[in-house]
Formats: structure tokens, C-alpha cells, sequence
């Protein structure tokens, strides 16, 4: 039996779509019920390095919405 996430990509290297969407087809996998618990603990993992990624992707938006605030706020102050 093969591991269920052998031959998936490294985590690092999703985008925030691909993370999320692998992270929903890995709940329903789960919610499924998987055929062992080490295949179960395999799906955990691997849903938990995929939330993991889709947070950093939610904070790097953030932070680049906050920067781009910022520099629209800074543009109006020196203006008036």
C-alpha cells in the first residue's frame, strides 16, 4: 500500500489554490474514513502542512494590503 501523499507536490511549493484545494479533497477523505490509521495519521499531516501553508499565504496578502494602506495613507498626508 502506498502512502496517500506519496508523488504529491512538496507543500512549499502550492499556491494558495492549490494548498486549499487539496486541503478540501484531504477533509473529505478524512470525513470518509480512512482504510488504516496510519493512513489517516498520513492525511493529517499532510492537512495540517496545507493549512499551515494557505495561513502564510493569507498573512503575506495582509501584509502587502497593509503596506499598500500605508503608502496610500502616506500619499494623502503629503499631499494636503
Amino acid at each position: 500500500m502506498t502512502a496517500p501523499t506519496e508523488g504529491l507536490p512538496d507543500v512549499a511549493s502550492l499556491s494558495f489554490e492549490q494548498a486549499r484545494d487539496e486541503l478540501v479533497r484531504v477533509v473529505a477523505e478524512l470525513e470518509q474514513g480512512a482504510p488504516t490509521l496510519e493512513h489517516s495519521l498520513a492525511l493529517w499531516e499532510r492537512g495540517e502542512a496545507l493549512a499551515a501553508r494557505c495561513e502564510e499565504w493569507l498573512v503575506g496578502a495582509k501584509r502587502r494590503l497593509d503596506q499598500a494602506r500605508g503608502a496610500a495613507e502616506t500619499a494623502r498626508t503629503t499631499e494636503a
